[in-house]
C-alpha cells in the first residue's frame, strides 16, 4: 500500500467534515492538529463551548471518539464510547481513539450496524500530546470486518491522518490489543527500573550512571527508566493504572493461566506499594482498585 499516495489524495467527493467527540487532552490534541492542517472540523464535548455542537456530529463524514473508558474495581466501562457512537450519522465512519479491551469494537459495530466503526489506538504522551498528534510514529486502523468496503473506509481514515512511517490496516481485535501491549510493557519497564534503583541504593551505586548506560542499549532505550519523578515512584498517570488493570482482567478471563495471573497480581501490588509510599496518584489508584486497596500498603 503506497500511503504517500493515499495522503496526497482527498477522499472522493467534497473535503470531508471531521468530527471530534471529547475534548480532553487526547481529543483536543487531535482536533487542534486537524484544524491546523486546514480540515473542516466540528468539536463536541459536554463542556462549554462545544456542547452546543451535539447535533452537528451526525453530519460529519469521519468522527474521532476520544472519551473516557474507566476501569473501576477491576471492571472496564465502555458505556461512554457507546453513547458517543450513537451520535454518528448513518453511513459515516466512527473512529474509536479511546482505549478499549479486545472485542469492544466488534460489539459496538453490531450495536450500530448503520455506522462504519473502526478502532485506531492513540499513542499520545500527556505532556507532549500536541506534538505527538501531529507527528505519529504509527497509524493503525483496526476493522471489525475484513471486506473491500471496510478497507476503503480504513484508507479514508489514513488519508486524513498525519503521515506516519508505520501504517497498518488490521483486524480490530489486534489493534485493540496493541495499545494494551504497549502500556503494560512500559508499566513493567517502570517497575523494573524501580527494582534496579533499590538494588543500586543498597549497594551504594549511583543509579543515574547505571540508567544512562542501560538507556544507551538500543534494545531498551531511555524512556520510562526514571525511578523517581516529580510526583513520586511507580507507574502512575491516567493510562497505566487503568489499562494494566483492564488487561489483567482480560488475561484472567481469557487465558486463565494461574502463573501468569499471579505475575500480574504481583506487579499490581508492587506498583501499588510504590505509589502509596510516595503518595503518587492515589486518587487514580483508588478509582481503579478501591480505597481498601491503598490501605494494604500504608505504614501503620
Amino acid at each position: 500500500m503506497n500511503t504517500k499516495k493515499i495522503h496526497a489524495k482527498k477522499i472522493s467527493g467534497a473535503n470531508p467534515l471531521i468530527g471530534f467527540i471529547g475534548q480532553g487532552f487526547v481529543g483536543k490534541a487531535y482536533a487542534d492538529d486537524f484544524e491546523r492542517r486546514g480540515h473542516n472540523i466540528v468539536r463536541y464535548s459536554l463542556e462549554a463551548p462545544y456542547r452546543a455542537n451535539k447535533e452537528k456530529i451526525k453530519d460529519c463524514d469521519i468522527v474521532f471518539i476520544a472519551v473516557p473508558t474507566p476501569t473501576t474495581e477491576n471492571k472496564f466501562d465502555d458505556s461512554i464510547v457507546r453513547e458517543a457512537v450513537s451520535l454518528v450519522g448513518k453511513g459515516k465512519i466512527a473512529v474509536i481513539k479511546s482505549t478499549v479491551v479486545p472485542g469492544t469494537t466488534v460489539s459496538i459495530q453490531k450495536q450500530y450496524p448503520n455506522v462504519f466503526v473502526v478502532h485506531s489506538p492513540e499513542f499520545l504522551r500527556e505532556a507532549r500530546a500536541a506534538y505527538d498528534a501531529g507527528h505519529p510514529d504509527r497509524n493503525i486502523i483496526g476493522v471489525p470486518i475484513r471486506s473491500a468496503a471496510y478497507e476503503k473506509k480504513a484508507k479514508e481514515v489514513l488519508a486524513v491522518l498525519p503521515f506516519a512511517p508505520f501504517r497498518l490496516i488490521c483486524d480490530v481485535n489486534a489493534a485493540e490489543l496493541v495499545k494494551y501491549a504497549g502500556n503494560v510493557f512500559l508499566y513493567l519497564k517502570v517497575l523494573l527500573a524501580n527494582l534496579f534503583y533499590d538494588a543500586a541504593s543498597e549497594l551504594g551505586i549511583d543509579w543515574d550512571v547505571v540508567r544512562k548506560a542501560v538507556a544507551a542499549d538500543p534494545r531498551i532505550g531511555a524512556s520510562h527508566l526514571a525511578a523517581l519523578d516529580q510526583k513520586g515512584r511507580g507507574a502512575g498517570g491516567h493510562c497505566f493504572i487503568k489499562d494494566f488493570a483492564a488487561f489483567a482482567e482480560v488475561y484472567k478471563e481469557t487465558v486463565g493461566d494461574r502463573f501468569g495471573a499471579a505475575l500480574l497480581n504481583s506487579l499490581r501490588d508492587k506498583n501499588g506499594q510504590l505509589l502509596v509510599s510516595t503518595k503518587k496518584d492515589l486518587d487514580l489508584l483508588a478509582g481503579v482498585y478501591g480505597a481498601d486497596f491503598l490501605k494494604r500498603f500504608r505504614q501503620k
